[in-house]
């Protein structure tokens, strides 16, 4: 059963989107130099379908998507929930954020807007460095679109 800490809506998980990121429990990735170490533990309140809508309903119309941050060690639950997305609130992008190097095939691209994976390497940064393993993607038809230099800062200026 999947478990979540916290949740808050955030600006800079997934471009142009104002996103509820939901903090999954129980992350059995364990990357060395890891900023979320609260979330290795198995504990927190179970996400399920009721309590999604809950934390939807609490942003009152104020996000345009829902990013799953972790879950690896659930993600048929990950991927049922966000398909319970698509089905209940349609307007509302889906995202997971995933720690493994390759995507688990428990999950339907369907069911999802974006997908983050990778692992978090320290020595070639997170998703903002420009040597990063990690890769965003974006989703249409089914069909990966790295995204990932969306979050690189334009290091060229123009004079």
């Amino acid at each position: 059963m999947l478990r979540f800490v916290n949740s808050d809506i955030v600006f800079q998980e997934i471009p142009d989107e104002v996103t509820l990121a939901i903090n999954i429990a129980a992350c059995p990735c364990r990357c060395p130099g890891c900023h979320s170490k609260h979330l290795w533990a198995d504990k927190g309140t179970p996400l399920t379908p009721l309590q999604l809508d809950a934390l939807i309903a609490q942003c009152s119309g104020n996000i345009t998507c829902v990013s799953f941050m972790g879950g690896d060690s659930e993600p048929r639950e990950v991927d049922a929930l966000a398909a319970h997305i698509r089905a209940k609130h349609p307007r509302l992008k889906t995202a997971w954020y995933s720690g493994r190097s390759i995507l688990s095939p428990l999950v339907s691209l369907y069911n999802f807007d974006y997908i983050k994976i990778g692992p978090y390497l320290q020595h070639l940064g997170g998703l903002k460095s420009s040597t990063t393993n990690q890769r965003l993607y974006k989703i249409e038809n089914g069909v990966l679109h790295n995204v990932t230099h969306r979050f690189w800062k334009n290091t060229t200026s123009v004079q």
